[in-house]
């Protein structure tokens, strides 16, 4: 009986060990897998303006949030020398400017990551303008940038000049992404959608358009006007206008077009918006040779006539001057309809506006938001100030800009109060500003965004505290030798068994 007793306890207590053990293993295998990123992605988005093109680069984790990469900018460079629609008669000069940044954009990503990064290039309104002008030019700057990327180790995803609405909706998507409108993180620290959160408006301002985008009080009353944007799994239906030849330089150059004009072609013409004291020789090229003048072109026009202008700085003239680009009698008076004949939902909520918008205010010792009252008596002393003190006023001073504030200044007054309706109680809504956090303000985030929809997300590779060959062979090895444990104590049971059962013969020992 000893002999089975001692065996039965052995085999019990490893069977009992062999369980607590599976157990135990499973357990902590699943509670201490760690789910690993598979690394972060890279994009790279050419955002080519009519005054200069900007490389941004970004990066997003490689599991994605609802079908859109949760996105970050991580690298920005300005291309040196002005926009790709310049290069119209050379397109083959482009690649020199764009080799300086991109040999930097391949420092910032990995090497390995080099042949999945895809890169995008929008063109705004220069090549729209060019486009309309010049198609055969527009399409051989568009080829050559296009034999620029097949030699760079990226994969271009092409060249493309994007509309005036795309150009307002990226815009919106990037100034909401940023602010936190579409996404947070709780408590878990993983990524929610805010609760209730209200989206701002978006103004922009380039050098050849201008974009105001927004949801309006009742999106479906404005249903024709408005583009319906699907991010993070919610949709919103975003009313946007795009204004070609609005732009700061196209709006200036028109200006100096209504100036030449009212002084009867003279060849020596005031303008009211330069300062006191400045003194500047343009060709009529300069001014004239844009699409947005064309109308405006004397019936002697001669491409490098100069022209040269005197600022007299006069900030009421200057207003004056800057409310002619405007067509208020277009809409007849019409609420929904502030100028050129475009309906506009009432501006709504909070704007941010940002490029153009943002320099200027800038420029003028402001910033954030402030009344309307504020902004007039900052243009009003602006303007009035000569060429000699404004060079100790502005943060940074570089003449092609210098002299255009005053003129920037009063064009933003007219296109945000008589243009869109702002007025003393709603402007304090508007916040001027570059970036958020280390991300600027411009419309090629938002095209990121929408893009990353279309980039495939990797699966999370779940990395477990033990190699799985170590743990199915420990699973394999444990039940193994719970189960031989357990037929042993089965067989112990049986022996057992049969051994009562067994008739026990008595010896009866009988004494002689």
């Amino acid at each position: 009986r000893m002999l089975t007793r001692t065996p039965s306890i052995v085999a019990q207590v490893f069977l009992l060990l062999s369980i607590v053990l599976v157990i135990a293993i499973a357990v902590i295998q699943i509670n201490q897998q760690q789910i690993v990123s598979p690394g972060l992605k890279y994009g790279i988005v050419l955002d080519a303006g009519s005054s200069r093109t900007t490389v941004y680069v970004y990066e997003w984790p490689a599991e994605k949030e609802n079908n859109t990469g949760v996105v970050t900018q991580t690298f920005k460079c300005n291309v040196k020398g002005p926009g790709i629609s310049s290069y119209e008669s050379s397109p083959g000069a482009l690649a020199k400017p764009l080799d300086d940044c991109l040999n930097k954009v391949k420092e910032r990503i990995p090497v390995h990551l080099h042949k999945n990064t895809s890169v995008y290039l929008g063109a705004t309104a220069g090549m729209r303008l060019l486009r309309l002008q010049n198609e055969s030019a527009a399409n051989e700057v568009l080829a050559s940038i296009q034999n620029y990327f097949r030699a760079q180790p990226f994969e271009f995803r092409g060249a493309q000049i994007i509309t005036g609405p795309e150009e307002g909706v990226y815009g919106w998507i990037t100034a909401n992404y940023l602010m936190g409108n579409f996404l947070e993180r709780n408590l878990w620290r993983t990524w929610v959608h805010p609760y209730r959160k209200e989206t701002v408006g978006a103004l922009d301002l380039g050098g050849a358009s201008t974009q105001i985008s927004f949801i309006p009080e009742d999106p479906e009353e404005h249903f024709n006007t408005t583009l319906q944007v699907k991010l993070y799994g919610y949709n919103y239906n975003v009313y946007t206008h795009s204004y070609q030849c609005y732009g700061r330089d196209e709006a200036e150059k028109r200006l100096l077009a209504l100036l030449l004009q009212k002084s009867n072609a003279s060849a020596n013409v005031d303008n009211p918006c330069y300062p006191q004291n400045y003194n500047t020789a343009l060709t009529m090229k300069y001014f004239f040779g844009s699409l947005c003048t064309h109308s405006l072109r004397p019936a002697n026009y001669y491409p490098n006539q100069l022209v040269n202008f005197h600022g007299t700085g006069d900030p009421g003239l200057c207003q004056e001057m800057v409310s002619l680009l405007f067509n208020f009698t277009a809409c007849r008076d019409r609420e929904d309809c502030p100028f050129n004949g475009i309906h506009q939902p009432k501006v709504k909520g909070n704007f941010v506006a940002f490029s153009g918008f943002y320099y200027t205010i800038n420029a003028l010792n402001l910033s954030g938001h402030f009344s309307l009252d504020d902004f007039n008596s900052s243009v009003w002393f602006f303007c009035s100030q000569s060429w000699e003190q404004l060079q100790f006023m502005l943060p940074k001073f570089e003449e092609i800009y210098a002299r255009s504030y005053c003129f920037s200044a009063n064009f933003i007054y007219y296109l945000l109060v008589h243009g869109y309706n702002f007025n003393a109680e709603t402007w304090p809504q508007i916040h001027f500003q570059k970036e958020v956090g280390n991300s600027s303000i411009a419309w090629s985030l938002g095209y990121m965004l929408s893009l990353t929809n279309m980039i495939p997300a990797e699966g999370k590779l779940i990395q477990l505290p033990l190699k799985p060959s170590l743990f199915t062979g420990l699973l394999i090895f444990l039940t193994a030798t719970a189960l031989l444990c357990l037929l042993f104590l089965l067989y112990l049971c049986v022996v057992s068994h049969h051994w009562k059962d067994t008739p026990h013969v008595e010896h009866v020992f009988i004494p002689e």
